[in-house]
This record gives C-alpha cells, sequence and structure tokens, in this order.
C-alpha cells in the first residue's frame, strides 16, 4: 500500500503560502486544496487576496471561489469537503498539498470537529444585531465573566466571539466545555510547513498588499456587500473597515491605516496559534529548495518505519 501525504503549507497572512503551494503541487504532480475561509467566497476576492488563475499557474486549486456569502460555511462544513476532496485526489495521487492560514480549519481537517450545540436561528440573528449596534463590546458584555473562553487569544475576533455568545445564549454553556473531544485519526500523513519573514519585513508586505488592494478596487469590491455585512463572512479585516467608512464613521485614509493595522494583528494571532502546533518546520517563503529536501526527508522516513512495521 502507498502511503499517502498532505503537505501542508501554513503562516501569517501574506507571507506567500500561495506561491509555494504552487510549486510543490508542480514539483510532486498534485493539486492544492485551501484552508481559508474567506477566499472560498465567490463574491470576495480583492480582500481576501485570492489567488487569480494567472497565480494558481494552471495547478487545480479547491475551496477557491466555490462557495456564496449567502450560505456560508464553517470549520465542520470545509472539514466535510476537504475530506471528500482528499479522498478524491488520492484515489490518482499520494501528495496533496494544503495551503493556508485558518488555524480551525487545518484543525478541522487533520484532527475532526467537536460536536456543537445546535443554535436557533432567532438567537443568531440576535447576536449579529447585537454586533452590528455596539461592536466587540456588546458581544463580551454577553458572556459571563469567568467564561474560559474570555482567557483566550480570540477577543477581537468578531466571528469566534459571535460563536462564543450563540453557544452561551443556546446552552448556558462555555463553548471551551465542548471543544475536548479526541482528536480523529486520517489515512494520511500530515508534513508541517510553517512559513514567517522577520516581523518588520512582514508587517511591510502587508502593509504594502492593503494599499495595493485599494489601488485594484477594494472598496468598490466592499460597497455592494454592505447589504450583507452582518453575514460571517462579512466580519473580516478589509471590509469591516471599508463599512465604517461608508457609514461615515471615519475618514477612508483612516479606515485604510485601520485594515493595516488590523491585518498586522492577525497575523500575529496567526504565528502564535501555528507556533503552538507540534511538529511544525519553519522557513522562509523563498527557500524552496529546503522546504523540498525537508519534505523528501519526512516522506523517506515514514515511508522506512511503515515498511519495517509490515515485515
Amino acid at each position: 500500500m502507498d502511503l499517502k501525504f498532505c503537505i501542508i503549507i501554513a503562516g501569517p497572512t501574506g507571507v506567500g503560502k500561495t506561491a509555494l503551494a504552487v510549486e510543490l503541487a508542480r514539483y510532486w504532480g498534485a493539486e492544492v486544496l485551501s484552508a481559508d475561509s474567506r477566499q472560498c467566497y465567490r463574491e470576495l476576492e480583492i480582500g481576501v487576496a485570492r489567488p487569480s488563475p494567472e497565480e494558481q499557474k494552471g495547478i487545480p486549486h479547491h475551496f477557491i471561489a466555490s462557495h456564496s456569502i449567502i450560505n456560508p460555511v464553517n470549520a465542520a462544513d470545509f472539514e466535510a469537503y476537504a475530506l471528500d476532496k482528499a479522498a478524491e485526489t488520492f484515489r490518482a495521487r499520494n501528495v496533496l498539498i494544503v495551503a493556508g492560514g485558518t488555524g480551525l480549519y487545518l484543525q478541522a481537517f487533520l484532527e475532526g470537529m467537536d460536536e456543537m450545540p445546535v443554535v436557533p436561528d432567532y438567537l443568531r440573528s440576535q447576536v449579529r444585531e447585537l454586533f452590528l449596534a455596539e461592536g466587540l463590546p456588546g458581544l463580551l458584555a454577553g458572556l459571563p465573566y469567568d467564561d474560559p473562553f474570555l482567557t483566550g487569544g480570540e477577543l477581537s475576533n468578531p466571528h469566534r466571539l459571535m460563536r462564543a455568545l450563540e453557544v452561551y445564549l443556546a446552552t448556558g454553556r462555555s463553548i471551551r466545555s465542548y471543544q475536548n473531544g479526541p482528536k480523529v485519526k486520517r489515512d494520511f500523513i500530515p508534513i508541517f510547513i510553517g512559513l514567517d519573514l522577520p516581523r518588520e519585513t512582514l508587517y511591510d508586505r502587508i502593509n504594502n498588499r492593503v494599499e495595493q488592494m485599494m489601488e485594484r478596487g477594494l472598496l468598490e469590491e466592499a460597497i455592494p456587500l454592505m447589504p450583507y455585512r452582518a453575514s460571517p463572512p462579512l466580519q473580516t479585516v478589509g471590509y469591516r473597515e471599508l463599512f465604517e467608512f461608508k457609514d461615515g464613521l471615519v475618514p477612508l485614509a483612516k479606515a485604510v491605516e485601520k485594515i493595516k493595522q488590523h491585518s498586522r494583528q492577525y497575523a500575529k494571532r496567526q504565528l502564535t496559534w501555528f507556533r503552538s502546533r507540534v511538529g511544525m518546520q519553519w522557513f522562509y517563503p523563498d527557500s524552496i529548495e529546503d522546504v523540498m529536501a525537508y519534505v523528501k526527508v519526512e516522506m523517506l522516513r515514514h515511508q522506512t518505519s511503515f515498511e519495517g512495521i509490515e515485515r
């Protein structure tokens, strides 16, 4: 039996995951599965830095512009989608490239999702209306002071906070109490590649990318989406700030600076999450030969161990 490998490319926003994924996919004759919770939406392109057909360079990509903000997906949906695509890919190939910066989606794909309670639609609506009216402070005020969720690093993430409040209102329990299930054993072997840059370099890249997004028409992309602003996909850096501008709350220059600031903060949170993962090997994004050498060694190591077990 041939072993199946998933090469996981993770890291902060703007670091260069897409380019490396394409290089590795071309080398191994593989396809790419995105693990980005926003690039899957057809309506979002510029603001989520969705890779263009030219950037994809003829390599089949999955979970890119595959869904609509009208029917948002969550980590459990991604788990089902990703496992289906992986099974389909592994029928013909032994390697799949998985690239993205949404840690929860990667965790769902690799380890499975804890079973969460059903939240009535009216509660979801109430929580979204609360967020629109009072922002993050309103969501935080709705959770009990001793909720374990409040000790985590997700307090500036509106989507996570809304989900935590929904679960609390529906069950009277912290969302943390539903997140302790056993990990699932997958029938493929993950090889973890983390990408990072010196902090000043990364932040410069993020700032420049925001400027490029504005030049490409991010504001024009955001305006037609304002009627859907309560939808989870639009609780996203780049859109929230421009909605504030259109509401007359901040001038455009201030909104752009806030996008840069919030993008840098998001990158820092991503790095904190990925650095806590066991087995992540870190590289600069242009160290392609070093990445390939490491992946080959890991594949050989697992293959040798497997053959030893078979004997």
